[in-house]
C-alpha cells in the first residue's frame, strides 16, 4: 500500500501534530497571560478546548516519532478510526473556541471600555492561533480519513 503523507505513523504527520500542540500553546499562552479572561464563557471554551488539542497531538507525536523510527506506520483499521474520530471532534470543537472568541474579542473592541487594546491584541492573537491550530488540525483529519476505507 501507498503510504499518503500526512497520515498517522508518517514524518508528515509529526509535522502536523507538532504544529497543532505549537499553536495550542501559543494560544493558551495568549489566553492565560491576563486572569480577566475568566469573565467570558467563550474565552474559557477556548482555554478548555486547547488544553484538550495539547496532550491529543503531543500523543500522537509520540505514536508517529515511533512508527518513524521503527519504520512501521501504524496502519490498523481500530486506531485510525479512533484517530479519525478524536481529529473530527477536536477539529470542530477549536473551530468554534476560536470563532467564538474572535467574535467576542471584535464586539469587545466595538464597545469601548470594556476591554484595553492591549488586552484584546492579546485575546485577538489567541483566536489566530486557535485557528492556525484548527487548520492543521483539520489536515491530519482529512488524511487519515482518506487512509481509512483503504484499510
Amino acid at each position: 500500500m501507498e503510504e499518503l503523507p500526512g497520515t498517522l505513523g508518517t514524518s508528515a504527520s509529526l509535522a502536523l501534530r507538532l504544529g497543532q500542540a505549537i499553536f495550542a500553546v501559543a494560544s493558551l499562552l495568549f489566553m492565560c497571560l491576563d486572569v480577566e479572561f475568566y469573565s467570558y464563557t467563550a474565552f474559557c471554551f477556548l482555554v478548555t478546548v486547547m488544553g484538550l488539542v495539547v496532550p491529543w497531538s503531543l500523543t500522537l507525536a509520540v505514536v508517529d516519532i515511533f512508527s518513524v523510527f521503527i519504520k512501521n506506520p501504524a496502519r490498523q483499521r481500530g486506531i485510525i478510526s479512533i484517530v479519525v474520530i478524536g481529529d473530527w471532534v477536536l477539529s470542530f470543537l477549536s473551530l468554534a473556541a476560536s470563532s467564538s472568541t474572535a467574535s467576542v474579542t471584535s464586539l469587545l473592541l466595538a464597545s469601548d471600555g470594556f476591554c484595553s487594546v492591549r488586552l484584546c491584541t492579546r485575546y485577538q492573537l489567541a483566536a489566530a492561533m486557535a485557528f492556525l491550530s484548527w487548520f492543521l488540525s483539520l489536515s491530519s483529519w482529512l488524511f487519515n480519513l482518506w487512509l481509512l476505507p483503504s484499510l
